[in-house]
């Protein structure tokens, strides 16, 4: 059952959709499976489809923000989650951001990192499933029609970029494991098994300071289970929509809850005591990946962020047992004294070098002081 406060909209019959899809994504066969999964459903279902298929990196970001979206009654995109990170990116540089984030998007799993659409598998209550029968399902999903609200995170880093986000943000060893396997690509979502096989062989230690701001006021009791929803308007996390008339037309939401990167964090905020960290990851969805269950108290819409933080001294034994748990969503029940959850509303990174890769959806980021 849908949770409480969530609308749900319905696109209308016919239906015409723009499909944005990557040819190389995972292993190549995006359009093929587009062609012989996806589109004689879509068909049965009055669902019209103009392909756009891009040709290089940051093709569909400009084809989203330049282009009048009039024409079609939801966008669709068959790749990985880095497909989607350029459309979300396009849609919010376009001057009419507020109307154009109103058009209803779609995921259809095309890649190796297929983090999306396995969360939105698993709050849809399907079993969970990977390949063709996640592409199935998430199609089936679209050919039903019902669409509802998703949290978007605002990132600033100290060099002026502001980016949105839609799966999470991270530093360490996740986001090593991430960008170090796209050699294997090829492989599909084994790629990240053989990833986190060869990262663990070289572990490394990352140096920095984490705070955050609670979702809810931290007294040590267990707040997992009962996260709170944050009521912040327009669905974007950490982005309370100031009074009309108060800003530029067309201009960003502001980021009410956090202060200048050159500034301490407020007094009210959480900083954690650790300075040494393996990984540090904040994600807003159910899944890192196909089967990865990173964040099972995560809903689309729950107005929070989920931080997870290794601090160093974790044996590559213990770090190997929670990623095997991860499967079934069970890490957090080994209750490994080195691995931190908490629900937040917002945070802030602060590397002490610029050491090791940072990533956003999948996608790397150079390393720099960074909050959401």
């Amino acid at each position: 059952s849908p949770p409480l406060g969530d609308t749900y909209g319905l696109l209308p019959r016919p239906c015409r959709a723009l499909v944005l899809l990557n040819p190389q994504s995972g292993a190549g066969r995006a359009l093929e499976d587009f062609q012989v999964v996806v589109q004689p459903m879509l068909a049965e279902a009055d669902i019209a489809t103009t392909v756009f298929v891009t040709e290089r990196p940051h093709h569909a970001h400009e084809k989203v923000r330049d282009e009048d979206l009039s024409q079609w009654d939801a966008l669709v995109v068959m790749a990985g989650d880095g497909l989607l990170y350029e459309v979300v990116n396009g849609l919010m540089e376009r001057p009419d951001w507020e109307d154009a984030m109103k058009k209803p998007l779609c995921i259809l799993p095309g890649g190796s990192g297929n983090a999306l659409a396995a969360s939105i598998n698993h709050y849809a209550g399907n079993d969970h499933v990977a390949k063709k029968k996640l592409l199935t399902n998430c199609t089936f999903i679209l050919c039903k029609g019902l669409h509802t609200q998703m949290d978007l995170v605002s990132l600033s880093t100290a060099s002026g970029k502001r980016l949105f986000s839609f799966l999470g943000f991270g530093w360490g060893f996740i986001s090593d494991v991430d960008i170090d396997s796209e050699k294997y690509r090829r492989l599909g979502n084994a790629r990240f098994t053989l990833g986190t096989l060869q990262c663990l062989a070289k572990l490394r230690v990352y140096q920095g300071r984490l705070s955050y701001l609670p979702a809810v006021p931290e007294q040590g009791n267990p707040v997992a289970d009962r996260v709170p929803p944050v009521p912040i308007p327009n669905g974007q996390a950490g982005c309370t929509v100031p009074p009309a008339g108060t800003e530029a037309p067309g201009a960003l939401p502001t980021d009410s809850l956090l202060v200048p990167l050159s500034q301490p964090v407020p007094a009210h905020w959480t900083v954690v005591p650790e300075e040494e960290f393996v990984t540090v990851y904040a994600i807003y969805q159910s899944h890192l990946g196909t089967n990865m269950l990173m964040a099972p108290a995560a809903r689309l819409h729950d107005g929070c962020i989920h931080l997870f933080y290794l601090k160093a001294g974790v044996s590559r034994v213990a770090l190997l047992k929670i990623f095997l748990a991860m499967a079934r969503g069970t890490h957090l029940d080994l209750n490994c004294p080195h691995l931190r959850y908490v629900p937040v509303q917002a945070f802030r990174l602060e590397p002490q070098a610029a050491t090791g890769i940072m990533t956003v959806d999948g996608e790397a980021l150079a390393c720099e002081p960074v909050q959401g």
